[in-house]
């Protein structure tokens, strides 16, 4: 996944129907010997409106928690969709536009308290590990670097096959991802983990080796390849919002034609275009294991 040498400006067409991180505050500087615990947080995707439903599937979202052990304050540290994530996955076909428009960027949001009711009710509140205030302050520095430099939500993995060692194509870039990246970062810096499972949602994309098509420019611009520009928007048009039932399957159909049928998926990934030859079993959600990290340098306790 690319990293970006600076944010842009959101365009006011990509409007978000939950107002991301609204009561987000900056990370506050923590005295060196202060003692924080570290909290995995995770629950089901979209839990505040649906409850425990998407759990069901194991399609959970993930954060962390931090407690500062000399002024008992709580605070939380999560990763998402600035627009939701239907936004990150599939754009908008606007009229007078040849391009798919697209609100796909993603941000870290950190904000005082932790909802012990949200993450407990359906999904997990554990102690991981815990740091000094000064593994915080370091943290803190590079939560601001990955937040300025990794900037685009990608919902897909795409893999060769369902085996476990088979060639991942693409690599999914959303919460758990920062997550993990964190909870790495913190090991370098010298936290000790619990030993303890922790799983993640992964949403794959099954596919032969993707072909390279070019970036929007290249594509959709005065010179490009007007063919596949149409085969591009014809793909994407069936993932709009619908308005009927009867729309909803009328293009639910065409997306059972388009991947399964005739093994076809565009993905835009790192703002460039690309053709997957889809293969069975097409899509799976999983939720796998993924260890809690060793650092890459001596650890030490707190």
């Amino acid at each position: 996944h690319r990293r970006f040498d600076y944010r842009p400006k959101t365009d006011p067409y990509c409007q978000a129907r939950y107002t991301f991180c609204p009561t987000g505050s900056a990370i506050p500087v923590m005295k060196e010997e202060d003692v924080i615990e570290v909290y995995r947080l995770q629950a089901p995707v979209w839990e505040f409106k649906y409850g425990d439903l998407l759990g069901h599937l194991k399609i959970m979202h993930d954060a962390v928690g931090f407690k500062s052990s000399l002024t008992g304050k709580n605070y939380t540290m999560e990763w998402y969709e600035l627009f939701q994530l239907g936004n990150c996955t599939f754009p908008h076909l606007r009229p007078g536009m040849d391009a798919p428009f697209w609100c796909n960027q993603g941000a870290a949001c950190f904000y005082e308290g932790i909802d012990d009711a949200h993450w407990k009710a359906n999904g997990t509140l554990v102690l991981v590990t815990t740091i000094s205030g000064t593994m915080f302050n370091e943290m803190a520095q590079w939560v601001k670097y990955d937040n300025e430099t990794g900037i685009y939500y990608e919902t897909w993995t795409v893999q060769a096959s369902p085996d476990k060692k088979s060639t991942v194509w693409f690599d999914s870039y959303e919460c758990s991802k920062f997550i993990l990246r964190t909870y790495q970062k913190l090991a370098d810096l010298g936290a000790v983990f619990k030993k303890i499972q922790t799983n993640y949602t992964s949403i794959i994309l099954f596919s032969g080796e993707p072909i390279y098509l070019g970036n929007e420019t290249s594509i959709f611009g005065p010179q490009g390849n007007k063919t596949l520009a149409a085969a591009i928007r014809d793909f994407y048009n069936p993932f709009k919002p619908h308005h009927s039932v009867r729309e909803f399957f009328v293009d639910l159909f065409k997306i059972i034609d388009h991947v399964i049928l005739n093994h076809q998926f565009y993905l835009f990934y790192n703002l460039e275009y690309w053709f997957l030859p889809m293969k069975s079993p097409y899509l799976k959600i999983i939720y796998e294991e993924v260890p809690l990290p060793v650092g890459s340098k001596a650890s030490f306790g707190v």
